[in-house]
């Protein structure tokens, strides 16, 4: 694995990205504003795609199949950008390949796929992280941060939720159970990981009501957890737009985070009155922030982030899990 020393001399690490579609694109904007990263490859199905994507980014480097990615000797780390099945093998194969790997979240699609990437980042000592991206957004640091200080007492209920209306199409990958469609891979997993980050307890025990599609992919999820000392309630849907908020409820106040996951600003209340506030005031999509952070991850020679380590992940993928296999179908 030669390009570690490559990272050393440069200070810079050189990413490829596995994918060309929506959120690559979002990946590909905003490492222009990194200090400790750089764009020079893309890796599509086809060549074409990679190629277009190229020109409209000036990568110097594309490849119609992601193989040749994995084993490119100036390519440094690999961000997996790509529908949440067939994530497990291509942070396999980048991993096995000696490449740092930043996946997009669900990171897997069971907790088993994700021990099993743990252990691989491990033994090749390669990083690893899950792209949960709302983790690194000024206002949600700031949030956090408000925890931290006090301001809101102890923590006693965590509300999050996240749904937009997509119409029903069994044929559209959302829906497709064969992809692990359905709306809590796909949407709740922004929720799921908001209660985690501010209730860092065992859970006690958790209730949750799903409505199915026709073909029995779920399109709505409300989940209640208990955890020792507080209490959270989640939701994710296709059915409908959600409120798209979080909030963190204390015994002296509480913080509103709206559109948490794509987060600019957030409040402080006591009671009604609000008594503070954050804008961050950005002029990015707010990718920056997470690539940063791999990045200088990376040139440190970790193997894990602080912020998004390798035991979150896991929780994330062990909550999904026992929420799809134990929950309360309302037809």
């Amino acid at each position: 694995m030669s390009f570690k020393g490559d990272i050393s001399v440069n200070k810079k690490v050189r990413w490829g990205i596995v994918g060309a579609g929506r959120i690559a694109h979002t990946f590909a904007k905003d490492i222009a504003h990194t200090k400790s990263a750089e764009l020079v490859a893309v890796a599509a199905r086809s060549l074409g795609n990679a190629t277009s994507f190229a020109s409209e980014y000036d990568i110097e480097k594309q490849y119609g199949n992601y193989d040749e990615l994995y084993h490119d000797a100036d390519v440094d780390a690999i961000y997996i950008a790509t529908p949440h099945n067939l994530h497990v093998q291509q942070v396999l194969d980048a991993l096995k390949a000696g490449k740092h790997v930043l996946c997009e979240k669900p990171v897997t699609v069971s907790a088993a796929e994700c021990e099993e990437l743990i252990a691989c980042a491990k033994s090749m000592n390669c990083f690893f992280m899950e792209a949960m991206w709302t983790y690194f957004l000024p206002a949600v640091v700031q949030a956090k941060r408000w925890v931290e200080q006090g301001r809101i007492g102890q923590i006693r209920h965590v509300k999050s939720d996240f749904g937009y209306p997509l119409p029903y199409d069994p044929d559209r990958r959302e829906y497709d159970a064969a992809l692990a469609g359905g709306c809590l891979l796909e949407m709740g997993v922004y929720p799921v990981a908001m209660a985690h980050m501010f209730i860092q307890e065992d859970l006690l025990q958790h209730y949750s009501s799903v409505k199915l599609a026709p073909n029995g992919v779920e399109t709505d999820v409300s989940t209640i957890i208990t955890y020792p000392n507080a209490i959270a309630t989640i939701g994710s849907s296709f059915s409908a737009k959600l409120q798209n908020w979080t909030y963190v409820i204390g015994t002296d106040g509480y913080i509103a985070i709206p559109d948490f996951w794509r987060a600019d600003k957030c409040y402080l209340y006591k009671l009604d009155e609000q008594v503070d506030a954050f804008f961050d005031g950005r002029t990015t999509l707010g990718f920056d922030y997470q690539i940063e952070s791999a990045s200088c991850d990376i040139l440190a020679g970790k193997i894990q982030s602080d912020v998004v380590p390798h035991s979150a992940s896991l929780r994330f993928q062990r909550l999904m899990e026992l929420i799809k296999t134990e929950w309360n179908c309302l037809g």
